[in-house]
């Protein structure tokens, strides 16, 4: 199949898919589409594009299982753990200046990133203020997120992570074990609000201290980069902050006057005015 042709096929099928399903994947970045979308193909067991879509046209059942493929579902606790040592030694001690906090993890996936916020504010004396939104297009995901359980043999890179981020005591307070897994504790996930949102079609819905949107713009387009961004901005408070992963960057997009990086190291950025 020639290449023109193949990506003629995705473009036809992310937009059955956006008329069918209301998921927009249109601006998604075509490389990383077409790479997910093949490695679908196989694991759906279609022949091309084309049967892909009459199969998801067609198959409402079918669809939950392509979006497995087209949604980022890699992460865990703690992941880039001198990111979260930058957050607690840099960014907390001025997010401790609220009365209250709310922050809002973007593309949360199954929720490993959201709970390590709560334990690191759960440390700092911060959670019983703090409200955390945590979003993501991928209903399956957003349950397994809201369960918040996850498989034994993870907890092993886990706690590694927990400890280079500066972790001041034990993982172990902040989920309970049984023989195959470990479950959050209800601490934990009273203080985080999972939601459907999509930065491709939906708005901002409240005013926030910190937006943590992590190795999610890179699967984007540079017009959905922009979106993306422009929202961020319009969530953030005065001096808001926002967290963006480790090849990411406001830099070149339509909003980077918005935004001052800050010398942690990391991509931490600040709202300006």
């Amino acid at each position: 199949m020639r290449p023109e042709v193949t990506d003629l096929e995705i473009r036809l099928l992310l937009e059955a898919i956006y008329q069918r399903y209301h998921y927009d994947f249109r601006q998604y970045a075509i490389a990383s589409v077409r790479r997910r979308l093949l490695q679908a193909l196989s694991g759906l067991h279609c022949d091309s594009i084309s049967g892909l879509q009459e199969r998801i046209l067609h198959d409402p059942h079918m669809f939950p299982r392509l979006l497995a493929y087209l949604t980022i579902q890699v992460t865990d606790l703690f992941r880039d753990p001198e990111f979260f040592l930058a957050l607690r030694r840099q960014v907390v001690p001025i997010l401790a200046t609220y009365p209250s906090l709310k922050l809002w993890i973007a593309g949360c996936s199954t929720g490993e990133e959201a709970y390590s916020y709560a334990i690191l504010l759960a440390e700092e004396g911060l959670l019983d203020r703090t409200l955390i939104y945590a979003t993501d297009i991928n209903d399956d995901s957003l349950r397994r997120a809201q369960a918040g359980i996850y498989r034994l043999d993870r907890l092993q890179q886990f706690i590694l992570n927990y400890r280079a981020a500066g972790g001041q005591g034990s993982l172990g307070d902040f989920y309970h074990a049984d023989a195959d897994n470990a479950v959050m504790s209800q601490e934990l996930r009273r203080r985080i609000t999972f939601a459907d949102h999509s930065l491709a079609t939906d708005s901002i819905f409240s005013e926030v201290q910190l937006v943590s949107c992590r190795n999610v713009l890179i699967y984007f387009d540079r017009e959905l980069q922009d979106r993306a961004l422009g929202l961020f901005a319009e969530a953030l408070c005065p001096r808001g902050f926002l967290c963006l992963g480790t090849r990411e960057s406001v830099r070149f997009s339509a909003h980077a006057t918005r935004f001052q990086e800050m010398g942690t190291g990391q991509k931490i950025f600040r709202r300006i005015d």
